[in-house]
């Protein structure tokens, strides 16, 4: 907030150090007076999110698939934060190398997608998007150092986009659960054939959801974190 000084203030029971708060920038001229710049005007309305002072723990989460199955979408509808998205309208320069999936379908994560959901008021995970090209995998792997877990998107229209993902994952050992996200043109099949056509441990969570929904998406992440703590409870 800002101060009857014109500088601005900091909340005192803010945790400094999170990168992801979303916060509004004043600056001041030579006269002391304090103003917003024009292109923070949309942000006037913006609240400031902190974590909750009942937070305990906190947990990297990746959401990871090929391109187009759902995880931009995923990540914005859970978030408690205005996501961050580095979507990217699809050029004729990278058609060599991307394949649509569908023709609606004209821009593509070219880094990372970020968000943070706040389970139960004492668990936060801040959820890290993958990009789904093969191209960008360097960025990948580095997106998943320090990762508690990972939950994997599948599309049941293209079972075989997702072995690639789910693949990385099974050689970085991190563990996961899988969402299958239920498009309205995708077709039923029963867990036993899903779990068969992606060679799927039997200890590996598989759910439906749909990432357009709050309600479905946190319980495909509540899903994972109930595997991740059964994971580290056996291990210990």
């Amino acid at each position: 907030m800002a101060g009857t000084d014109g500088t601005t203030q900091t909340n005192p029971t803010a945790r400094q150090g999170d990168a992801d708060r979303t916060t509004r920038t004043d600056h001041t001229n030579e006269t002391g007076e304090t103003g917003d710049t024009d292109d923070m005007d949309d942000m006037d309305d913006t609240p400031v999110m902190y974590v909750q002072s009942s937070v305990a723990g906190a947990a990297k989460i990746l959401v990871v698939g090929p391109m187009g199955v759902g995880k931009t979408t995923l990540i914005g509808t859970v978030s408690e934060i205005k996501p961050l998205s580095t979507e990217a309208t699809m050029s004729q320069a990278g058609a060599r190398l991307d394949t649509k999936v569908r023709p609606s379908k004209t821009t593509t994560t070219v880094a990372l997608d970020f968000g943070r959901i706040t389970l139960g008021g004492e668990l936060v995970l801040y959820l890290f998007g993958t990009p789904g090209q093969q191209r960008f995998l360097p960025a990948w792997k580095d997106l998943a150092r320090g990762a508690l877990g990972a939950l994997a998107l599948v599309d049941t229209r293209d079972l075989e986009a997702s072995f690639d993902a789910i693949g990385h994952l099974e050689d970085l050992d991190v563990p996961f659960s899988v969402a299958v996200n239920a498009f309205p043109d995708s077709k039923p099949h029963s867990e036993d054939d899903l779990r068969s056509a992606l060679d799927l441990l039997p200890h590996t969570p598989l759910v439906i959801c749909d990432a357009r929904e709050h309600q479905s998406s946190v319980k495909a992440l509540i899903s994972l974190v109930s595997h991740l703590i059964e994971t580290l409870t056996e291990a210990s």
